[in-house]
């Protein structure tokens, strides 16, 4: 005998299925908006509380509902970010998003998630950045935006150009994932036997290396700037290279190498890199954020494995 599910388990049954359908747009929106895959997961875990309490009778469109509620959320944990990362020890890199099972995160435009991007995007307002992005990697309308952001269409349309405006020139044309992993593997090589000359040889004229570390020893506290500087920088210590293992992951998108030590991972490396070659180095060494990474791999379905290249084992 089958018993006729009740009319509220049948309503949740259909909350559960709407929210499932559109959480990793809701994951992209909020993480584009913070750069944080912790928070980004709060704002997402909240908006499940909200909408298992709302009266979704009355809700016409659930997409609409949920990325409005994720939007709104993600702004007001954006604005309180700010002032923690005023105390913040060294430069703030976003929290890498391991991406081996969502290349995109939910986006119909993936450019809006590479790295380089997220950090030039901590230039705008948290408003800003989410019409910005909602815009530039979701793909609404403006009328979508204004409802979402609860501003008129012309306000809405004024933030994007002058966004865009504010973000000229950054980030540059990014290089095709093929070039990207050759940059990336000869920087590697080049850095682990201190060929200084092969090191500059994939350089940009204006490379900025970034340590993301809050005050950890070892991490550079300011950003390095030149050919020579970060070259030196990379190849200076020959211990933290010698009997290191480095994992292929996949972050933001991008192909990334985790370093890895006695068998705990000690930082993520990741470059962004343009037709002038590679222009920031970026190095997550904060702990709090690799175990996100690490966090955020394991809530996802794992792509298959990547093949070793340049001694670099697949994660």
């Amino acid at each position: 005998m089958h018993l006729k599910s009740s009319p509220t388990t049948s309503d949740l049954d259909e909350a559960v299925s709407a929210f499932v359908q559109y959480r990793a747009r809701l994951f992209g929106i909020a993480y584009r908006v913070l750069g944080s895959v912790a928070e980004a997961e709060d704002v997402v875990q909240e908006v499940w509380l909200r909408w298992q309490k709302t009266d979704r009778s009355v809700v016409v469109s659930p997409v609409a509902f949920l990325s409005s509620a994720t939007t709104r959320l993600a702004i007001n944990v954006a604005q309180s970010a700010r002032v923690r990362r005023e105390t913040y020890i060294g430069p703030w890199l976003p929290e890498p998003v391991d991406t081996s099972g969502d290349p995109e995160v939910g986006a119909q435009r993936a450019e809006a998630l590479e790295l380089a991007l997220l950090l030039v995007l901590e230039k705008l307002s948290p408003t800003e950045r989410a019409a910005y992005v909602l815009r530039e990697a979701f793909d609404y309308s403006y009328p979508e935006i204004a409802e979402i952001l609860q501003l008129s269409v012309v306000n809405v349309r004024q933030i994007v150009s002058r966004s865009r405006k504010r973000l000229s020139g950054e980030p540059r044309a990014s290089v095709d994932a093929v070039e990207h992993r050759r940059l990336l593997d000869a920087f590697v090589s080049a850095a682990r036997t201190g060929d200084v000359a092969s090191l500059e040889a994939v350089l940009a004229p204006d490379i900025v290396s970034l340590s993301d570390g809050n005050g950890l020893r070892g991490a550079a506290r300011v950003p390095v700037v030149g050919r020579a500087r970060v070259a030196n920088l990379a190849t200076a210590t020959r211990r933290f290279w010698q009997g290191a293992d480095l994992r292929l992951v996949q972050a933001n998108g991008r192909t990334g190498v985790m370093i890895c030590r006695d068998g705990s991972p000690i930082t993520i490396l990741t470059i962004a890199a343009s037709r002038e070659g590679i222009h920031r180095v970026m190095w997550v060494f904060n702990p709090s954020k690799i175990a996100a990474f690490l966090d955020s791999g394991a809530r996802r379905a794992t792509a298959p494995g990547l093949a070793s290249v340049d001694g670099i084992a697949p994660s």
